[in-house]
């Protein structure tokens, strides 16, 4: 329910999701819930609380790019970059790679290190003449710091690429998350609708399987594990939210907001315990 709403009520997303950290607080996937719904409602300390204690629990680093920003939220930049360069980019995907070096540029325009942050996003996943879902975010960072360092000509370029990009994804929408697009660079006179930036989509576009490569190295025990944990902790999420909806998550609304040191601090010392006793116990 939480991430249905995320979108379109926040505030009503965050209240299923405290609902069902009451109820589930041990379970990875809704403390990550809980984690982006704080984001999205800009309570960067309550969002850091629950992607630590997701990544703490799951052992996973696919939020981090959320953890720096929200570091940056609370006026820490510096410790955002502490936070970005302790993770192995490595075990991430594409889109989480260019997730974090958004965010890790941001922290440098933060701290006035405004070539920095240029240098955070020249990253592989940067090429002009291809677009992923993740391409049009990227390139309009890059516009960003330009214009920051006064570059307008290059700026308005990146700018300009950004929008083919996005235009050429929203024609190509409906082919799959990983597809790519070859988007085409007209010269200056350009001027027409993004539908001729891919003349067919059907040529154009092809299948790339990151998480193919990405996960080669799992063998098949590790995979049913991670879908075991899903399954379950999906299911989880949306009884509890769908049980207290009613009652409690409408009283959490009408609640005064509690405190960030105290939210959800029982639920992290259950968790711990649990985790030092597992590791006793292997």
């Amino acid at each position: 329910m939480a991430s249905r709403l995320i979108d379109e009520d926040p505030v009503r997303a965050d209240a299923h999701a405290q609902a069902a950290v009451r109820r589930a607080g041990r379970i990875a996937i809704v403390r990550q819930t809980a984690g982006i719904t704080a984001y999205a409602r800009g309570e960067f300390a309550l969002a850091l609380r629950e992607l630590r204690t997701y990544r703490r629990i799951s052992g996973r680093d696919d939020s981090i790019a959320l953890i720096v920003d929200s570091e940056r939220g609370i006026g820490r930049p510096d410790r955002a970059l502490e936070e970005g360069r302790a993770v192995d980019v490595s075990t991430l995907d594409a889109e989480q790679r260019v997730e974090l070096a958004i965010a890790l540029s941001g922290a440098r325009l933060d701290l006035g290190q405004a070539d920095r942050a240029l240098t955070e996003l020249d990253i592989p996943e940067l090429d002009p003449d291809r677009a992923f879902s993740y391409s049009p975010a990227l390139f309009a960072a890059r516009a960003g710091v330009l214009e920051e360092l006064g570059r307008e000509a290059e700026a308005s370029e990146w700018y300009r690429r950004a929008e083919i990009a996005a235009d050429a994804i929203d024609q190509a929408n409906g082919f799959g998350e990983d597809e790519e697009l070859i988007v085409i660079s007209d010269d200056d006179d350009e001027d027409e609708d993004a539908h001729d930036t891919v003349e067919s989509v059907e040529d154009w576009a092809h299948v790339e399987d990151r998480d193919a490569d990405e996960h080669e190295t799992l063998d098949e025990s590790e995979d049913e594990a991670c879908d075991e944990l899903r399954a379950p902790a999906e299911s989880e999420i949306d009884e509890a939210a769908d049980e207290l909806v009613g009652d409690e998550a409408d009283d959490a609304l009408r609640a005064p907001a509690q405190p960030v040191d105290d939210v959800a601090a029982d639920a992290d010392d259950e968790k711990v315990a649990d985790l030092t006793d597992d590791e006793d116990a292997r």
